[in-house]
């Protein structure tokens, strides 16, 4: 289920097997861009930036080091990350609103109903901004974006155990946050996240 043939360089060099390996991945992808940015025309360009860096960097695609989904999901967060960094340098929101490629009705509807649908996602994420830099990232592929700790590892390039401490650490962390009368942080509900096992590779 994971992997498609000859993995993702196979796919950078045959466009049939590009589409089967976007088309495994294009949902989980947006998913994950909605739960970290609230625009439809935002999520639809970074979908299309995560395939095109695919295509870029498919050659450092090991499998030994872990499977394409978490390769995929490091490529991912590097392009929020670059996004992130883009619009905290940009002064001139009116460019780039100009620049914005336009979407069709049905298109800007699709990905409304996916914000729509990921809004809990972005309202915990939130919720995680006070821990560290690594806990948070590592909470948030677990628990946020169903990746295993396994996985997660590979995604941010450390080892699963290390992956592992950050997770009992960051949830250790949150259900401190929420305080003995169990009031929310940030008004978002956090036991899938503060609760879950985080145990599979």
């Amino acid at each position: 289920m994971d992997g498609i043939r000859g993995g993702p360089r196979a796919a950078a060099r045959d466009p049939q097997l590009f589409e089967e390996f976007y088309r495994r991945h294009v949902d989980a992808m947006t998913s994950f861009l909605a739960r970290r940015v609230a625009d439809p025309h935002t999520v639809a360009d970074l979908t299309a930036e995560i395939f095109l860096a695919v295509l870029d960097s498919a050659h450092t695609y090991r499998a030994s080091r872990g499977s394409e989904r978490a390769w995929l999901y490091g490529i991912a967060r590097n392009v929020v990350s670059a996004e992130r960094r883009r619009v905290a340098r940009e002064t001139d929101r009116d460019r780039r609103i100009s620049g914005r490629r336009l979407l069709e009705p049905d298109d800007i509807a699709r990905l409304e109903d996916k914000l729509d649908a990921e809004s809990p996602g972005r309202r915990a994420l939130a919720a995680l901004e006070r821990l560290p830099a690594g806990e948070r990232a590592v909470l948030e592929l677990v628990a946020v974006d169903e990746l295993t700790v396994g996985e997660a590892a590979t995604a941010l390039g450390i080892s699963q155990v290390a992956a592992r401490v950050r997770l009992h650490r960051a949830r250790k962390s949150l259900r401190g946050q929420t305080g003995s009368a169990g009031e929310e942080p940030c008004g978002t509900s956090l036991p899938y996240i503060t609760e879950g096992s985080g145990g599979a590779a």
